[in-house]
């Protein structure tokens, strides 16, 4: 920590200010090993019925619960930004402006060879 250099157009995260760091009350102290503690129990206890070799029954995992619907019902709680709508104009507009705009240059040069008399046409149906 005494390395850590600052960035100059980012501020410096929370867990790096030594005010918070290093001056924490005990009461948060013993909040956030309280925390801990129950964080560890949560994993021993999935750990032990996971491990059990004479388990008949499926395992809830209530964060892979959630994770898993918050993935399936992606688009019922997806909200517009102007990012997302600048990426979807990006990738799914412009390069159909972009290609009608070619085509349509390409033709507009061929039918002016065409009038001009100076285009040949590589495949003619008649002679």
């Amino acid at each position: 920590m005494a390395d850590y250099k600052e960035a100059p157009l980012a501020t410096r995260p929370k867990t790096l200010d030594p005010a918070e760091y290093f001056n924490v009350s005990p009461e948060y102290r013993r909040s956030e090993q309280g925390r801990a503690t129950l964080r560890s129990q949560l994993k021993r206890q999935y750990q032990i019925q996971l491990n059990n070799p004479l388990r008949k029954e499926l395992i809830e995992d209530p964060a892979l619960t959630r994770w898993t619907y918050a993935r399936a019902e992606m688009y019922n709680h997806f909200r517009p930004t102007p990012k997302s709508s600048l990426i979807t104009g990006l990738i799914g507009v412009a390069p159909l402006i972009i290609l009608c705009y070619v085509l349509k240059a390409d033709r507009d040069k061929r039918e002016q060879k065409i009038k001009d008399g100076t285009y040949k046409r590589p495949y003619r149906l008649s002679y």
